[in-house]
């Protein structure tokens, strides 16, 4: 059998023969390098019939199947003739190159992909859709559950105190003259102060929480529940409150004299504060933390007590305010209590509290002997003193080497009643000892304040006491003064 066929040359090689099993599809064409001989490529093929002529050079060539080609009689082309096998045998197609395999996959591969792709994302929509619906009804039903604890504990407080108010919006607008920086005080834990006036002349101070704060929901309930509920008069005054949606609004007895801290840590205002009016500010703050912890109808743990939470009326009367972070508890726990969330300010957190979140009435108590030693040094806690890194170790070292008017404020030294301010400073010293169950109790606090013959203990090692990386250089020049580095903090979360 003879075939006549005429093909172009291959670019940069020779030409290629396909082959194709019996009874199937063509498949992919095996070069002509697999033959016995590699021939000459041609430049032309022209089917015509049962033989193939081409313009090649003269030099016959065979294949594997027995086909061979050879000059033709006339010209320059050569007849080629093919032989087909019949079992297993392969037909000679020079023109039919199948299509490759790797474009069959991709062809197929790329649209089921992108359907793939495009179900996922449709699943994960409806999914994030769906959660966040879930989160919306949630939030709506806790939001409209918290509301409903709010307006349930202001009328509880409006019925059972009838000293206690409940005001409207628009009337705390028209007393601060819509919350004006003109009448900003200061700004609390959860919110800024202002201060405002009634129609009928009473001054007020507003404290307006923080409406996107949880921690702000949290000290409005503390506050109404606590200080509508505790009436001492070395506690600040609620006269009552504000709910209106997202509006939280405490009003306070208004306190000319602001808060300690702008006295005591002031060059200026500070000697206006003499040794009496002092001891007075202190005894008054024992006072009050006594009945929190012992004499009220709940026990009342401050957790916050600070020179910035203690206000002071027209005749320097020491009120404690800021109840935000208090904790309450029955009249009969006496045990610590554990918390994960630790809240407070650097300086005036005992130890066991600030590290293991360990809290009882001796937190207090530690805090009040840290207030102490500020009232009486007029130097903050928190910055270094000569070698020490805070006030507490200090305070201790002079005490052990009986240098403790040194620590004094000098504002106080032409002033007498040494002897009482070395009772107050060895007091202060027993409330900051290292161990809880050394300090003592609010109780016996009071009562070593108001006696001037009673024994007082030898205070034990501190909490925090610690050389600062000045090191004893400092420790040998003497008195050295207090560092500005005043570093507070709101929230620990211990580990």
């Amino acid at each position: 059998m003879r075939r006549h066929a005429t093909r172009p040359p291959r670019r940069g090689g020779s030409p290629r023969r396909s082959w194709t099993p019996l009874g199937a599809p063509p498949r992919r064409s095996t070069p002509w390098r697999n033959a016995r001989r590699t021939c000459p490529p041609a430049t032309a093929w022209r089917v015509s019939g049962g033989s193939s002529a081409r313009s090649t050079p003269p030099t016959p060539c065979a294949w594997e199947d027995g086909s061979s080609c050879s000059a033709a009689t006339s010209g320059s082309r050569h007849l080629c003739s093919t032989t087909t096998k019949t079992r297993g045998g392969f037909h000679f197609h020079p023109h039919r190159h199948g299509i490759r395999p790797w474009v069959i996959a991709l062809s197929v591969a790329a649209p089921v992909a992108l359907v793939v792709a495009l179900c996922c994302f449709i699943v994960y929509c409806c999914r994030l859709r769906k959660r966040h619906t879930k989160k919306g009804k949630v939030a709506l039903q806790e939001k409209s559950t918290r509301q409903f604890q709010e307006d349930e504990l202001v009328w509880e407080m409006e019925a059972e105190l009838s000293e206690f108010s409940v005001y409207e919006f628009r009337q705390i607008l028209e007393a601060t003259s819509n919350f004006s920086e003109e009448n900003k005080l200061g700004e609390g834990g959860f919110g800024p102060v202002y201060k405002g006036h009634f129609p009928e002349g009473i001054e007020i101070a507003v404290k307006r929480l923080d409406s996107d704060s949880d921690q702000g929901f949290m000290e409005f309930k503390n506050e109404v529940e606590l200080i509508a509920k505790l009436q001492h008069r070395n506690l600040v005054r609620l006269m009552g409150c504000c709910s209106q949606g997202e509006e939280k609004v405490l009003v306070y007895e208004y306190l000319p004299n602001k808060s300690l801290d702008f006295f005591i840590f002031d060059e200026d205002r500070k000697v206006l504060l003499d040794w009496e009016k002092r001891l007075a500010i202190i005894v008054g703050i024992a006072e009050g933390l006594l009945y929190l912890h012992k004499h009220s109808r709940l026990r009342v743990i401050h957790r916050d007590l600070k020179p910035s939470n203690i206000l002071l009326d027209s005749t320097m009367n020491a009120k404690i305010s800021d109840f935000g972070l208090a904790k309450i508890f029955s009249s009969n726990n006496n045990e610590g209590n554990k918390t994960r969330k630790v809240v407070g300010t650097y300086g005036y957190m005992a130890p066991e509290y600030a590290s293991h979140g360990l809290f009882s009435v001796k937190s207090d108590v530690f805090s009040f002997g840290v207030l102490v030693l500020e009232i009486i040094s007029g130097k903050k806690n928190s910055h270094e003193c000569g070698a020490f890194i805070n006030l507490i170790g200090y305070a201790w070292q002079l005490f052990e080497e009986e240098r403790w008017i040194e620590l004094v404020d000098a504002a106080l030294i032409p002033s007498g009643g040494s002897s009482e301010m070395m009772r107050s400073i060895n007091i202060a010293l027993l409330c900051v000892q290292e161990d809880a169950i050394d300090r003592p109790t609010m109780l016996d606090v009071v009562a070593m304040l108001s006696s001037k013959t009673m024994t007082l203990n030898k205070p034990k090692h501190p909490a925090y006491y610690s050389i600062s990386s000045v090191g004893n250089k400092e420790a040998s020049a003497g008195t050295k003064s207090c560092s500005f580095n005043d570093v507070t903090i709101s929230t620990i979360t211990p580990r």
